[in-house]
């Protein structure tokens, strides 16, 4: 191809490629069996598969200046972040009314219950390495840094895949590799496992979804609300322009590091957008957008982070992957759910909607939010990932890297 041009076919490839994960995703996420089904995960079995398999074919490389740059990754790296960028904006819009109230009645609850999740699954990973090193043929900081990628990767979490990266950077491009690795191999189960676990428990415990509703249901005069949007000026009909406002913001507030911390894209925008929900306006100005909006942008989002991570972490599984690696990632995956569900039913009296919300929360789970709302019927339960979030992206961050610096 000529040198800073992107062939039109490439173009054009890719984004039939993109579609067609989107149309075999949905189908095979539709499958149910005995009451559970993948839903929107499906999406990334698919894109898991292809990037696998496909990705080669797909893949287009770019010139700029001497550097060859591959335009299939940056060009869906540029999908996964848009992608993510609608669906946190989307759900901290939607659970920004009832947000606050709901945070201040279970504050405690909730940064205890993240706490307890990262904790438990450090813990695991620090016994993993530790014992599991010894029945490896790799040296120590090798399997080291492929179990931080594992950990990061089974918590989905981007933040501390980055944290792990920096941490192991002075190291060599090896071990930078080697957590790369664990993320693509862990983010697998750690995707499925989360959207599993928030279907089928609320089948073991047979619970009523209705009963359950109303015990996270945050009473509010509707009638009140009407009469007073009729007074309200729109910016656009539809929301567009208050919602890019608070994407732009989120991000900006999230690229802010402070001492190597910041709170990333996912972090930032929905903490901005729980503000303008909040609020819902300025002065009579409305910065609310459509319900209808909200909930279109946060399925276009979560598929279109889906694909964007399931093909390139498909493009690195089939090269680095050993069956070893699954069941630390299953663990690792497994272990800190279990352990977050039971203390938060038993020590912390949690209703069912509110444990499963801030179970995904503290598993950092985009997806299994996701699925949790279409299980629940119900969007209330994204106050309780939005304010489980934080205490576990901060904890997860941390975590990584004391791993790395005494295991």
């Amino acid at each position: 191809m000529d040198f800073g041009i992107v062939s039109v076919t490439g173009v054009a490839f890719l984004t039939f490629s993109v579609l067609a994960i989107a149309a075999v995703g949905y189908t095979l996420g539709r499958i149910t069996i005995k009451g559970v089904n993948l839903g929107t995960a499906g999406v990334f079995i698919v894109a898991l598969l292809f990037g696998a398999f496909l990705f080669p074919v797909l893949d287009d490389q770019l010139m700029v200046g001497d550097e060859a740059v591959s335009f299939t990754k940056e060009a869906l790296k540029i999908i996964e972040n848009l992608g993510l960028i609608f669906f946190v904006t989307s759900v901290g819009f939607i659970a920004g009314p009832k947000f606050f109230r709901n945070m201040k009645k279970n504050f405690k609850s909730y940064v205890l219950l993240g706490i307890v999740i990262i904790a438990s699954a450090s813990l695991v990973c620090a016994l993993c390495v530790l014992i599991g090193g010894k029945l490896t043929s790799v040296d120590h900081e090798t399997f080291k840094s492929t179990m931080v990628g594992l950990f990061a990767g089974a918590l989905t979490s981007t933040p501390a895949f980055s944290a792990s990266k920096e941490a192991v950077a002075e190291m060599g491009a090896h071990y930078e590799d080697a957590v790369s690795a664990g993320y693509a191999i862990a983010y697998l189960f750690g995707v499925i496992g989360v959207v599993l676990f928030v279907q089928i428990i609320p089948k073991i415990t047979k619970a009523d979804m209705a009963e359950e509703l109303k015990k996270i249901s945050v009473e509010a005069s509707e009638s009140s609300k009407k009469s007073d949007d009729k007074k309200l000026v729109l910016l656009d009909e539809l929301g567009f322009t208050p919602f890019s406002l608070a994407a732009i913001l989120g991000v900006m507030l999230g690229s802010i590091k402070l001492k190597g911390f910041s709170l990333t894209t996912t972090g930032g925008c929905i903490l901005v957008a729980l503000v303008f929900g909040h609020f819902g306006r300025i002065g009579k100005i409305s910065i609310m957008p459509e319900q209808s909006v909200l909930r279109t942008l946060r399925e276009l989002g979560l598929m279109m982070f889906l694909i964007g991570a399931g093909v390139s972490g498909g493009a690195k599984f089939v090269q680095y992957f050993e069956p070893v690696y699954f069941l630390y990632g299953a663990l690792l995956t497994l272990v800190p759910m279990v352990i977050g569900y039971v203390f938060a039913k038993f020590v912390l009296k949690m209703p069912l909607l509110n444990n499963l919300g801030s179970i995904t929360g503290g598993m950092t789970s985009t997806p299994a939010l996701g699925t949790l709302i279409s299980v629940a019927g119900s969007e209330d339960v994204a106050s309780a990932y939005a304010a489980t979030y934080p205490v576990a992206l901060i904890s997860v961050v941390i975590a990584s890297k004391l791993i790395i610096m005494f295991c």
